[in-house]
């Protein structure tokens, strides 16, 4: 089913080529559907790896054996299954990943460890090991597709294809990241949220490339939500060629380190803001800012409390100053907080400071702020230094239209 593509959506990038990297679609015909649904990515030997998977207890085969091979830190192969999460499908679902893993693996003759594998879609219903054949098969001769090709592939409720790209200085050599994520619904940072992927030329040893990623994901994808439900299938992998030709990044120490990691970091704000802008049935992007808390980690668990609430949601996307809601989320957190010290704001105009509504609050400014698609709520605990920022979406009619039709 074709959904109206979110108001929030943005054009798709001009994503670099990335030496050492070659992005194929083809279709397996996973669902009756008319498009591409299989993702082939094939990497030149040495390609370090890297990832961060859901901590969903009912995941899939793919997460499973993603978080077994990832810790070998090579790749030479990625395929991506849409319209199938092929989870909760006990022995069956994991025969038709091995079948894939051993089937490309013998085309490019590496082991079978090296052949990163992901699925997206409903739940439930074992991958078809024949269809997954044929598809891997086709993928095995097909011709090089664009980054945007497989950013449309990969998506299933998305309503625009999802890219961003970054470059750094490694010393004297420029290289560069491109990147695709898909994402819309069963949105909840318990890892990193949806199927992200990131290609880069960079020489970076696979211990580094996953510290980088670990550290980006806790500021970016675990920062947002949409529904606050956390998929089974949710996995972000992260692969370097080294074909960019600069000295390897093994540590901190190393020449260009830190320029590598604020690239990653770059990318993976892009992704996930993307990924809220593309929340199903989405007409607002809201940004969650909470300072004063006693620690970070405080912080982003009130912000999370916020971005979660139903209440604080709807709000939003009736365009209500209701700041009362934004109370409530704050005090239901379980978080360190003062009644008498909290302060509540939206767009940069204070509607209540130190636990009292302001005598001259004016509320027209901040209905201008909320008819806007770009939302901020800002709330001050007033008890430390902690602060984070998360980022969700208003909740709408859409939402429900979408995932009751889900199956269909």
């Amino acid at each position: 089913m074709a959904y109206p593509v979110s108001p929030l959506a943005s054009p798709f990038p001009a994503l670099p080529a990335i030496a050492g990297v070659t992005p194929h679609v083809v279709r397996a015909g996973y669902k009756d559907w008319g498009r591409c649904d299989l993702t082939y990515v094939t990497f030149e030997e040495g390609t370090a790896v890297a990832g961060v998977f859901t901590r969903n207890l009912c995941c899939s085969t793919e997460v499973e054996l993603g978080r077994e091979n990832v810790a070998h830190g090579r790749a030479r192969a990625l395929v991506v299954n849409a319209g199938n999460s092929n989870a909760f499908t006990g022995y069956r679902g994991r025969e038709a990943v091995e079948q894939i893993m051993e089937q490309v693996s013998a085309h490019l003759g590496c082991a079978p460890g090296e052949v990163f594998v992901s699925s997206t879609g409903v739940i439930g219903v074992p991958l078809p090991k024949d269809k997954a054949r044929e598809g891997v098969e086709k993928a095995l001769t097909a011709e090089t597709c664009t980054w945007e090709d497989a950013a449309q592939t990969i998506a299933t409720t998305d309503t625009f294809a999802k890219g961003a790209t970054a470059t750094a200085m490694v010393g004297e050599t420029k290289i560069t990241i491109s990147a695709i994520i898909k994402g819309s619904g069963m949105i909840a940072p318990d890892m990193a949220t949806m199927l992200g992927y990131l290609f880069t030329d960079a020489a970076v040893e696979p211990g580094f490339l996953q510290a980088c990623l670990s550290a980006a994901n806790e500021r970016t994808f675990s920062c947002i939500t949409v529904d606050s439900d956390t998929s089974t299938s949710d996995t972000v992998l992260a692969f370097a060629t080294g074909k960019a030709g600069n000295a390897t990044i093994a540590s901190f120490q190393s020449e260009g380190a830190h320029a590598f990691a604020a690239a990653v970091h770059d990318v993976c704000r892009q992704l996930a803001h993307l990924v809220v802008r593309d929340g199903e049935g989405a007409q607002k992007f809201i940004a969650v800012s909470v300072t004063g808390a006693v620690s970070d980690e405080s912080a982003r668990k009130v912000g999370m409390a916020i971005a979660n609430s139903p209440l604080v949601k709807t709000a939003i996307a009736g365009e209500d100053a209701n700041w009362g809601r934004v109370v409530m989320a704050v005090g239901k957190a379980g978080e360190p907080a003062d009644r008498d010290k909290l302060s509540i704001g939206f767009g940069g105009t204070w509607a209540a400071r130190e636990g009292l509504p302001l005598a001259d609050y004016d509320e027209a400014p901040v209905t201008a702020h909320l008819k806007g698609q770009d939302v901020t709520i800002e709330v001050d605990l007033g008890l430390g230094d902690g602060s984070a920022t998360v980022w969700t979406c208003d909740l709408t009619h859409g939402y429900i239209s979408i995932n009751a039709d889900y199956r269909s």
